[in-house]
């Protein structure tokens, strides 16, 4: 996937603005767990963000080097569910921050296979796959807890080469939780990190049919979930992680 050029400098434009944003009203704490850091972006395929917890969550361009949101700017490929894209405000925001926005539905139906169409080594794709955004409660809006979805896994599956990028949210309801309308500011923002080889990534989840792989993806990523988000106050589903 390619954006085209007017896209391109638009997207890195509202980036950049948001990027530039973020440094004056927040603060953000960033550890490294893997020994690649922001040197290995370039080789950056897949980028996953876990812990959902709020759409302020596009503050994380901060994390980005400009010469990085130049080229994600162009490449980059998020699935994002119809009903948001949808909204006449946010919806808007989004797509003119990611000209590679692709709806899809909750359900694992035709848009889902389209868009794993476009997951290919001309995309930077990225993805939360919890696939909803965590409440108050540390539950999801109906009360089910919050647990990775197969998704990610059919995308890593798809991906050969390259690294993988996660990010480990503290969580954000300490800035907005959901159906706030305004965040509050100047407050810190916790982030772990860390940059793994796709293929090796691959190699020590390996199973001999793919499926098995899969549903160890899912739980290797589950677990990720559970362990190396940062505490962060205000966090009721993560204060084990202290």
């Amino acid at each position: 996937m390619r954006a085209n050029r007017f896209a391109q400098c638009f997207s890195f434009t509202v980036m950049s603005t948001v990027k530039i944003i973020s440094f004056l009203f927040y603060k953000f704490e960033i550890k490294w767990l893997s020994e690649k850091k922001f040197e290995e972006l370039d080789d950056v395929k897949l980028i996953v963000l876990l812990n959902h917890t709020s759409l302020f969550e596009a503050l994380f361009v901060r994390l980005a080097p400009f010469r990085f949101l130049w080229k994600i700017a162009r490449h980059l490929l998020i699935p994002i569910a119809d009903i948001t894209a949808s909204r006449p405000i946010v919806g808007k925001f989004f797509h003119a921050l990611v000209p590679g926005l692709v709806p899809i539905s909750r359900k694992r139906d035709e848009s889902w296979e389209n868009f794993l169409k476009r997951a290919n080594d001309d995309a930077i794709v990225a993805i939360l796959p919890e696939g909803r955004m965590r409440r108050h409660d540390g539950n999801d809006k109906h009360g089910n807890p919050m647990t990775v979805r197969a998704g990610v896994a059919d995308i890593v599956e798809e991906l050969e080469g390259g690294n993988v990028l996660f990010v480990y949210s503290g969580g954000m309801h300490h800035i907005q939780i959901p159906g706030q309308t305004f965040p509050r500011l100047f407050k810190k923002i916790k982030i772990n990190m860390e940059i793994l080889s796709i293929d090796d990534y691959k190699d020590a989840l390996h199973h001999p049919e793919k499926k098995n792989r899969k549903t160890a993806v899912v739980k290797d990523i589950q677990a990720r979930l559970e362990a190396l988000t940062p505490f962060c106050e205000r966090q009721p589903y993560n204060k084990n992680n202290q």
